[in-house]
């Protein structure tokens, strides 16, 4: 009778190149883009030193570009937002990277904790808030790389849903 501990692999998996995938050189499905923003994420010197804070404006300054993809890195002093707005023909990763965010869409609002991540489509409305009385940093990677980012109406406060927390 035969059972899983009947299984033995003889010598070096590693050395049958055949049952191997060859690493990607950059990503291309959505889960290398949220792993892509994860790593970043983890590696605080990649992005940490470049941080600014603008009391009039949302900071933003693009940390990499590769083949059809951008990577974004953005601050957010309390109040700041993003408007309504769909970022065209681009999917993307959000990642809330310090502090915390609100994320606002006709289904409701989403609190967007330190390490949170939301993957969205082409077309997708919604925006982004500095509910807080803290200073926020999201990193943002879109493809194929952002060309437009079409600002919507605001919907009334009535079609507001319920708060979920995401981590």
């Amino acid at each position: 009778m035969n059972s899983d501990s009947d299984l033995q692999i003889a010598g070096d998996i590693l050395e049958v190149p055949h049952l191997l995938q060859a690493p990607r050189e950059h990503p291309a499905t959505v889960a290398d883009f949220v792993g892509l923003a994860r790593s970043i994420a983890a590696d605080r010197s990649q992005w940490e030193h470049l941080v600014e804070y603008d009391a009039t404006s949302r900071w933003y300054h693009r940390l990499r570009t590769g083949p059809g993809y951008e990577v974004w890195l953005l601050s957010w002093v309390p109040g700041q937002g993003s408007g309504l707005h769909d970022h065209g023909r681009s999917s993307g990763v959000l990642t809330v990277l310090e502090g915390a965010l609100t994320e606002r869409t006709e289904r409701g609002t989403r609190a967007l904790g330190a390490g949170a991540q939301r993957v969205f489509a082409p077309g997708y409305v919604h925006e982004v808030v500095n509910d807080s009385l803290d200073p926020a940093i999201s990193l943002h990677v879109y493809y194929p790389g952002l060309t437009e980012m079409p600002m919507h109406a605001v919907r009334c406060a009535a079609e507001a849903g319920t708060v979920a927390e995401v981590s």
